[in-house]
């Protein structure tokens, strides 16, 4: 009678192994949830897994997305963390990063804590955190931020825009020079929040409250000039600076001038700007609100810029951003009133399932770019960005064995009735895709197997981080 190689639990056999440098046929062997060694023709272990025909590629890590965050206009984020993480999983995603948005009348040592044993008690897959830090929050900068960092929680998101949000360049700076001295990150949504504001009451009194009207709210050009403030105030703090959600053209245009004068900021772009436009804006009557996002959707022009700023390293990373306000219900977009208006509509979109599906299928698959640069954008770079290296987003021994199977020829057909987050609909119903995981291992265990959800809430795990250098 054989025996099995007690040194190996899991072998992943015959697949196209690929990460963000190569790509190559080999096989994985895993122990006790970590990748223990990587070949050709492995030894024999408890427990093979034939993965002809497919590659294998690291996890992915969503590194922006929104759950159990407060209400906004009266609307509340349809994902808990059983959800949230279920439905990543089942989009070979391995590791999310939500953010702690302050709990009114918590402080943000409360705010963190409580919602690190939300995710301690639900999550189905590994996390870190990000924080929020908004108006209320400014007097915490200097006498929370610091020690909260010092615990892990190393980066920071501020915004130019939102009422009770948006920071002055002032608070803005001491962030930023707060992150720079405890190894962290800031993120800045940049919108200038002022301008939005004028617009949005200046249409709203002279052409009324359609939602075809809310592009026109935040116009290129105000994500064009918080853009540069930003990488300004990045350049006169010397911090990390990472610019989430790029959407248009003309922002894409103040990251390469950044770039080509030497200011080193990093940037994401997310699904709904590459494969949605404006003109779904213009859908009749609540339709509409399923494509309102911040800052909104842009013209296919935009989106050409934004895939070539992905393929020439102009964007390091490509996130969900999935903020799942539903449609329907007391707590969803319709909270605002019973007719659509831009004012009133909480902006957000689900995709933490999709995000994975449309890359490579608009991506690689159209040609634009490589199965490597997929593997950068979607997980090897967030995990280094964001100090999860080499734990996550990567296939090297030593790391989590958090893999995905993936069937490149499979074709198919987004339907939201077969995703598994707790939203009412998808942005991307009806689209064609080829390209999708058929199989996901969280730390070698198995969360996601042809159509079949496995792996319990609650055996998630936060993820130390490490500071930036």
């Amino acid at each position: 009678m054989s025996m099995s190689n007690p040194n190996l639990d899991l072998c992943i056999r015959g697949g196209t192994v690929i990460t963000a440098s190569e790509r190559f046929e080999g096989d994985i062997g895993i122990r006790s949830g970590v990748i223990v060694t990587l070949g050709r023709e492995l030894g024999r272990a408890d427990r093979d897994i034939d993965a002809t025909g497919l590659l294998v590629l690291p996890g992915g890590v969503d590194a922006h997305c929104h759950i159990e965050e407060p209400a906004y206009q009266g609307a509340l984020l349809a994902d808990d963390f059983d959800s949230a993480t279920r439905s990543a999983a089942c989009g070979g995603t391995t590791t999310i990063m939500p953010f702690v948005n302050r709990l009114e009348g918590a402080s943000m040592r409360e705010s963190a804590e409580d919602y690190a044993a939300r995710a301690a008690a639900r999550a189905r897959i590994d996390y870190a955190f990000h924080m929020i830090f908004g108006e209320s929050s400014i007097a915490s900068i200097k006498e929370e931020l610091p020690g909260l960092m010092q615990e892990g929680f190393l980066s920071v998101k501020v915004f130019m825009n939102y009422p009770g949000y948006m920071l002055d360049d002032e608070k803005i700076l001491d962030v930023m020079d707060t992150t720079r001295r405890y190894g962290g990150l800031t993120m800045v949504h940049a919108e200038n929040g002022h301008c939005v504001h004028w617009l949005s009451e200046s249409l709203a009194h002279s052409q009324g409250g359609s939602l075809a009207l809310f592009a026109a709210t935040a116009p290129a050009a105000v994500e064009r000039e918080a853009t540069h403030r930003a990488i300004t105030l990045a350049q006169l703090s010397g911090a990390k600076t990472l610019l989430v959600h790029v959407s248009a053209a003309e922002a894409t245009e103040q990251i390469r001038w950044a770039h080509a004068h030497g200011i080193p900021v990093l940037a994401e772009t997310c699904p709904q700007y590459l494969v949605r436009t404006v003109e779904d804006l213009a859908r009749p009557g609540w339709e509409a609100a399923k494509f309102l996002c911040s800052p909104p959707l842009r013209t296919e022009p935009d989106a050409a810029q934004l895939w070539r700023a992905l393929e020439d390293g102009t964007f390091q990373l490509f996130s969900s951003d999935h903020c799942p306000f539903r449609i329907d219900g007391p707590d969803g977009k319709r909270a605002g009133g019973p007719t659509p208006h831009f004012r009133h509509v909480a902006p957000g979109l689900p995709g933490i399932e999709t995000r994975l599906m449309l890359l490579f299928s608009e991506g690689v698959g159209a040609g634009r770019i490589t199965f490597e640069q997929f593997v950068a954008l979607t997980s090897t770079n967030p995990a280094k960005i964001y100090g999860l290296y080499p734990r996550k987003g990567s296939l090297m021994p030593g790391a989590d064995a958090d893999i995905v199977l993936w069937d490149p020829l499979q074709a198919h057909v987004i339907h939201h009735a077969e995703l598994h987050d707790a939203c009412d609909y998808s942005p991307y119903e009806g689209q064609k895709i080829v390209g999708k995981p058929v199989m996901t291992l969280s730390r070698g265990e198995c969360v996601w197997d042809r159509g079949r959800v496995s792996g319990a809430p609650g055996r998630g795990r936060r993820v130390d981080r490490t500071r930036s250098t």
